[in-house]
Formats: structure tokens, sequence, C-alpha cells
């Protein structure tokens, strides 16, 4: 069975997933098989396997970290929001039902041994299993059943790091208090604290450190440096949803929908010098962009009203009479075709008009369509005719079938697929922002392709180098020895 270690955070956010990464990079530089895992995750970005499984995002960054395939086990247990009140549960890659907060709790016992026999799986393939845990680990309503923070520690025997985030301040108070609401099994189980995001000397700090070490008696394994990293983000804690770039020569507007999903579709963009993509959940957001998005959604008919009452969906149609180009992936590619049908109640319920600006209608069936793409894009025309005939490797995660035919469908300018992932070819992306320039009268031959994989292995890489100058690795690896 593999070693293991286990990254909890204070809170959100705080930066687990991220030291995760790190950690699974610098032990795969090492030489060691090595694999993360995550009892059980809350996002509505998530990726589909190449057996066509389900799984969180984050730990297909990690996996991406460690240079292995992403594998469902990594991520047993995934809740997608549906709403408020439910979620849809995902065991081991496959839709298990949608269930409310209270009907959750009621089973998290049946969830034990799914989570138990993934981790026992992953476990026998791989040398070292780097484990994160999820939100904050004292929450003490919550502990008793409890199976991805310490619950999952014990369950794997795992020596425990606790990452808090200075820059968002009260680092030290986060980290004391944690430790004082954990019982003395699990305060034993704590064997390093990380201090996460610090801006500044760090000697500074040091008498703050050694005063945190005399309260909690544990001591802190490192301060990490606020690092300018650029990975696949999680949900909607992301930063990139306040990226502002108006002096780009390309505006790309994405409609930040309230159950937005699978943004990470548009990172490639970003990648290319003079484009800027603005995340725009309102209607004095929206501008004049060159090019909206309609991205994934977690609900397309609700998110489709609202769509309406926000005043976005009167805006898209301007957009569209002045002959402006549109593009819908997966749920906005649904909200663009003529009608919406949920006769089952899979997502929102009845019958509903779409935006109507492509001929296809769409269906809710109660069977998740999970499936890797991998082939050419089909002929389009319109500004996007570039497109035709390139070749694409993406994915498809949707509960809709919408008859359309050809995995790439336009009017005019507006086009929609539900390929997840399609950007990601640099010569897709490329092609697209080459049409922007051209229809703007700009020069567009100085487009350069970018070859997103080697651009993250290169930030895995400066992740793993920053953790290495700021960590005890010599502490990391007596606690992987036991």
């Amino acid at each position: 069975m593999a070693k293991t270690i286990m990254v909890l955070g204070t809170c959100s956010n705080a930066g687990k997933s991220v030291v995760t990464a790190g950690l699974c990079r610098i032990l795969k530089q090492d030489g060691y098989r090595v694999a993360p895992f995550k009892a059980q995750n809350m996002a509505l970005n998530s990726f589909i396997t190449k057996d066509g499984m389900e799984m969180g995002r984050a730990q297909v960054m990690q996996a991406e970290a460690c240079q292995i395939e992403p594998d469902c086990r990594m991520n047993p247990i995934l809740l997608k929001p549906t709403s408020d009140q439910g979620s849809q549960v995902i065991i081991n890659g496959e839709v298990h039902g949608t269930l409310s907060a209270k009907d959750f709790y009621k089973e998290k016992g049946k969830f034990r041994e799914h989570i138990k026999e993934a981790f026992d799986s992953l476990s026998a393939d791989y040398d070292v299993i780097v484990m994160e845990g999820a939100g904050s680990p004292a929450e003490i309503n919550l502990k008793e059943d409890d199976l991805v923070n310490m619950g999952m520690a014990k369950m794997a025997d795992a020596p425990v790091l606790l990452v808090g985030d200075i820059d968002r301040g009260g680092v030290f108070a986060s980290l004391a208090g944690t430790m004082l609401l954990f019982d003395e099994a699990e305060k034993r189980r704590v064997k390093g604290v990380i201090i996460n995001k610090f801006r500044g000397d760090v000697s500074i700090l040091e008498p703050g450190l050694r005063m945190l070490e005399d309260i909690i008696h544990v001591p802190v394994a490192g301060v990490v440096p606020y690092m300018q990293l650029d990975l696949d983000d999680e949900d909607s804690l992301t930063d990139r949803f306040a990226n502002r770039k108006a002096e780009a020569l390309v505006d790309i507007a994405v409609i930040r929908t309230p159950r937005i999903s699978n943004f990470t579709d548009f990172n490639p963009f970003e990648y290319i010098e003079g484009v800027g993509v603005r995340y725009v959940g309102s209607l004095h957001e929206l501008g004049n962009p060159d090019l909206i998005v309609l991205p994934g959604t977690k609900n397309t008919m609700a998110d489709l009203l609202w769509l309406r009452q926000s005043g976005l969906e009167a805006a898209i149609l301007k957009h569209h009479a002045k002959n402006k180009p549109i593009f819908g992936i997966c749920g906005g590619f649904q909200m663009l075709g003529q009608t919406l049908s949920d006769p089952n109640g899979v997502e929102h319920g009845g019958d509903m008009a779409g935006i109507g600006l492509l001929p296809h209608s769409t269906v809710f069936e109660d069977e998740k369509v999970r499936t890797n793409a991998t082939g050419v894009l089909s002929a389009v025309d319109g500004m996007f005719a570039g497109l035709s005939g390139k070749t694409y490797q993406g994915y498809e995660i949707h509960m809709g079938v919408s008859g359309a035919d050809g995995n790439l469908i336009n009017e005019g300018n507006v086009y929609g697929t539900y390929i997840h992932g399609v950007f990601d070819r640099e010569e897709i992306a490329k092609t697209v922002i080459e049409a922007l320039l051209r229809e703007k009268g700009m020069d567009f031959t100085d487009v350069k392709a970018f070859d997103v994989d080697a651009y993250k292995q290169t930030q895995y890489d400066i992740l793993a180098g920053g953790l290495r100058e700021a960590l005890d690795m010599n502490l990391i690896y007596s606690l992987l020895e036991g």
C-alpha cells in the first residue's frame, strides 16, 4: 500500500489544492509514483476521463502535476450543486442521483464504503498518495460523519499538514482556532502547519511563528510566498472572474451565469497575447465585446431564465443583430436553440423557448452523456469557417439531447458545440482569434499558436520549485517514512 500524507486547510481557498499539486509534482520529480486523492469534492467544474467517468477538476489538475492520466478513483464522491438546497451526486464517476443536503447526510454512511474501496484500489497502484481535504476540518456540527477531512486522514492513517491563508488576514487565529476545535487524537495527527500566500520579508514573521508553535505545539512546516501561478481553477472562488482587460486588442465576454460550469474551457484564450477574457455577470458589465460566449451550466433552463431577467438575453440579441459572433458551449449551446424541454424534471421541469439563434431543440433525459471526444470539427461557414475540419480533443458531459447535425453547428455568426475543451488545441484557439482580428481590420499574421500542455507543465515546475524552497522537505519526507 502507498505511503500517505494529507493537506487540510483552515477554510476554503486557503490553498489546499495548489499545495497538494505542488507536493505531487515534487514527489514525481523525486522519482515516486504519486497520485492525488480527494474523497469528496463539491464543484461545478468537472472532467470526463478516457473511460467516460466524471471527476472533479482539481484532481485532474493534480494528476497533470503527477504526469498521470486522471482517474475517477482520485475523487470517488463529486457533488455538483443544482440549486441552493441540492446537488447531483456522482459516485465513482457515475450519476447516483440528485439529493438535498439533508438526504445526502442521511446517506453518508453508504458513501464511506465507496471512498474506502477507491482509496485502497488507488493506493495499491502508487508509491505515495497526497490527499486533499475540503473546506474547513473544524466544522464541529459535521465532524461525526466526516468523510473528507480528519475522517479520511484516520481512515488512511495519514499525517496531516494544515494550511492557512495569510493573504486574507487572521492566519494565526485561524490556525490556532482550528487546532483548538480538534479532539486530542486529531491534534496528534497534525504534524505541521503551512502559512500560505505570504507577501514580504519572512524574518518579520518569525516571532509570530515561534509564538504560534508554543500555542499549538505543532511545528511550522513552511511559509509559502504568494506565487503568480496560472493553474486550472476548480470553482466560483476563482480569481479569473475578476479579470478586466479593457485595453485588449480582442475582447471576449463570457457570460457568468449563476450556475456556470467548466469555465476552464476559455483559459487558452488568456494565453494569447493581446486577448482579454472577461466574465460578465450583469448588463452594465457587458460593453461592446468582439465575441460573446455562453458557457456550460449545471442548470440550463434556470440560467436561461436568469439571462432573460437580467436583460442580458436582449443584449445578446442586439449583439447578433450587428452580425457580431456568439459561441455557445454545452449548456450555452442548448440555450441558443429553439426550445428546451424537461419532461422528467431532470433540471428545471416543463418547456421553455430558447434564444432562437440556432436551429436545434433540446430534450433533457435522465441519463447523462459522458464521453471523451476526439475527431475533426464539422464544416461551418461564417466568420469562423476556418474551424472546419480542425482536429480537436475534448469531452462531452450533459443531460440534454439536441439532435444537432454535427459536433459544431452555426447559423451565420452564431456557433454552438457540446465539446468542452474544444479551444485547448492551439490551432483552434488561434483560428478564432485570427478571425476576430481580421473582422476588426487588424493584423493577424503575428498570432502565435500556444502549447497549452507545455505551458501547464512549466507552471507545475514553478510551483514545485517555490514549495521546495519554502517548505521543510526533510520534515515532509520524514512524515512519509512514518
